[in-house]
């Protein structure tokens, strides 16, 4: 049995417990992660003993040659002929995933089911399995994190006052690609200056100038699986201010690392890092969590935030990443890609968290 047909064994086997009798997959993530199909268009009907797997003519070839269950190549819309399979298969509850399914595809389907047939929302069911990632998963996480540290390493060194922050984001992306990458994880953030004090800033034709901040935040993605790092340097000397922001995240984002262990909470590696920014009065400089999980999509489960209770796993790929943001004056936030191990973890972000003054 292969890794996806085993993921599909063990959704069917939670069927019961949901008390449904088949699962309607329509996340993009989750159908790649129980097929291994990367399209635009597919669905998944799993039952029981079944699988089906629903797409259009474009994508018929690679079905049939890499999907294993049972493949329907469907001209003009897929909801019937899932419809068709559910009669056809006398299914009587059938659950789908309610932050997936399109409330115009939900409603197709409920017009096209038989009398009698119900649907169900069943939950993050296959999102939870997702949270623990397998050996392959692993192996696929850490090649996406050498190659994104690894373009980050080309790109940092060119680094010259004058070039603007597209121009930046831009040659990461290409090197990434060059270094083989299919695509970047998510929009690259560069953010230089004052402008680095938006969390999720977007790049610009600003040019960035001596004497300034430069936060660069970035991801690849290596055979569908990403990497997340956060780096700040500094081009000039830096002023002290600035120095001792980074020095309370820099220690802050080391406390998170060392919090993490299998069986801690989620919200205990979050409090670790907000006690050290407490401690300089920082910490309501941080605006957003401590972290996220990764894997086939930039953000999974779990979330390192206040208070969360998910406890965390062996497996698990997580996100360290605190920061603080001053308006006026900038932001800096330092992340690494993180693995929980049964003793701890492991940073797979090779990169150097020295602050680089270039």
């Amino acid at each position: 049995m292969t890794e996806i047909e085993q993921r599909r064994r063990d959704v069917a086997a939670r069927l019961p417990e949901k008390k449904v009798d088949a699962l309607l997959v329509t996340s993009p993530a989750n159908v790649r992660y129980l097929s291994g199909f990367a399209g635009s268009n597919g669905l998944i009907l799993v039952t029981l003993s079944e699988t089906h797997f629903f797409t259009d003519p474009r994508y018929a070839i690679e079905a049939s040659r890499n999907i294993t269950g049972t493949v329907h190549v469907i001209k003009g819309p897929m909801i019937p002929a899932v419809a068709a399979i559910i009669q056809r298969k006398r299914l009587k509850k059938i659950g789908f995933e309610s932050a997936w399914l399109h409330y115009d595809e939900y409603t197709r389907l409920k017009e096209e089911l038989p009398l009698g047939v119900s649907l169900h929302p069943v939950g993050r069911i296959i999102e939870e399995r997702r949270m623990l990632k397998s050996p392959d998963e692993i192996a696929k996480i850490r090649k996406s994190v050498e190659v994104n540290s690894e373009a980050y390493a080309r790109v940092v060194k060119r680094l010259r006052p004058g070039v603007s922050e597209l121009d930046v984001a831009a040659e990461i992306e290409f090197q990434m690609k060059v270094l083989g990458a299919e695509k970047p994880a998510f929009d690259t953030i560069v953010a230089a200056g004052p402008h680095s004090a938006l969390p999720h800033a977007h790049p610009t034709g600003r040019r960035i100038e001596e004497n300034e901040l430069l936060l660069i935040d970035m991801g690849a993605s290596v055979e569908g699986y990403s990497s997340d790092m956060t780096r700040v340097v500094h081009l000039g000397a830096p002023p002290k201010r600035i120095r001792q922001m980074y020095k309370a995240v820099l220690e802050a984002q080391l406390a998170g690392v060392a919090a993490v262990r299998e069986g801690v909470k989620a919200g205990k590696v979050d409090a670790a890092t907000r006690n050290v920014l407490k401690k300089y009065k920082l910490d309501r400089a941080f605006i957003h969590s401590t972290g996220h999980g990764l894997g086939l999509e930039i953000h999974e489960g779990p979330r390192l935030g206040k208070k969360e209770q998910t406890k965390l796993q062996a497996g698990m790929a997580i996100t360290i990443e605190p920061g603080v943001y001053v308006e006026g004056l900038g932001g800096i936030r330092i992340e690494d890609t993180v693995l929980v191990t049964a003793k701890g973890c492991e940073v797979l972000t090779p990169t150097s968290k020295e602050f680089v003054n270039l």
